[in-house]
């Protein structure tokens, strides 16, 4: 829920009373909580690299008087939600991408990030494989628990996804001599979390739900049909960044990583059986396409 900070004496924290800030409250208890959190550290590491591309954050908190509710708070930006020019963003986009600054190396995040309403699991990993098996399992254990059932045909694909296709399609990156350096990614990028400024014209993003990653996991986000950013932004975005070794699996990758998009929107919308079915579909595509898994 977004709203307007109105009186700063309710406030614990920084006060600020510069006009041009714009304040989001949640009243969710412990989870609302950790969502702001998680979308100011994700908004400070963005900021941190590319000030321009993101609304610079000024603090997070809990109000004084209504400890239920937490707030958020950050530069305002007049601006029109929109999806920007290819050229300018994915340069952008790719600037982002190009600062390998994680700790140690990893793959993860230092606090936990939120996908709309669901909590991600950024437990620091050594490998990009390992990392992205673990938040996937995680987010379909949250399918389960919401929609109250298990999806057999779903659960019966499950075994095959993990122990085959998602070491063939993410192992050859860190094997053979091949290394990935883990990349700050938004992580929910799609059309409506980006706008364009009215008064410079330039791209914007905003409510991130960052973890370092493999950098083309930012494109899975990218390929389901209800999205709006076309060929021409991908081609834009490997212009700056080549297509990572083996080149050869490069749309199987991608088509992996819009599987865990799939399945967020299947977790938030577990009434919807079309992602869950989505899915199905995809991961079905992939078994046949690698039946045998890594080495073979």
């Amino acid at each position: 829920m977004n709203g307007t900070l109105r009186n700063n004496d309710d406030v614990e924290g920084p006060r600020n009373l510069d006009p041009n800030v714009l304040a989001e409250t949640v009243s969710v208890g412990h989870h609302g909580k950790l969502a702001l959190m998680g979308e100011f550290e994700s908004t400070l590491a963005i900021h941190a690299i590319i000030p321009e591309f993101c609304p610079k954050p000024t603090a997070w908190g809990t109000f004084k008087n209504d400890p239920n509710s937490h707030f958020y708070i950050c530069k305002f930006y007049d601006f029109v939600e929109g999806v920007p020019e290819p050229s300018s963003f994915c340069e952008k986009l790719a600037q982002l991408h190009s600062t390998h600054s994680s700790p140690e190396g990893k793959f993860g995040f230092h606090c936990t990030t939120y996908n709309g309403n669901l909590p991600q699991d950024n437990t620091w990993c050594d490998s990009w494989e390992e990392f992205f098996a673990n938040g996937l399992r995680h987010i379909l254990k949250i399918r389960e628990e919401r929609a109250g059932n298990n999806n057999l045909q779903l659960d019966a694909l499950l075994p095959r996804l993990f122990d085959k296709v998602i070491p063939r399609l993410l192992r050859p990156l860190e094997t053979e001599g091949r290394k990935i350096k883990p990349s700050l990614v938004h992580g929910d990028l799609w059309y409506g979390n980006t706008g364009i400024i009215n008064e410079t014209k330039k791209g914007i993003i905003y409510d991130p739900a960052s973890f370092w990653a493999h950098n083309e996991y930012e494109l899975g986000n990218w390929r389901p049909e209800r999205n709006k950013f076309t060929c021409d932004y991908v081609q834009a975005y490997h212009s700056h960044i080549p297509r990572a070794e083996p080149k050869d699996d490069y749309d199987d990758r991608i088509a992996l990583y819009s599987l865990r998009f799939n399945l967020h929107a299947a977790a938030l919308f577990p009434e919807q059986e079309s992602f869950v079915q989505m899915a199905v579909n995809e991961i079905k595509t992939l078994i046949e396409k690698y039946p045998e898994g890594y080495g073979v």
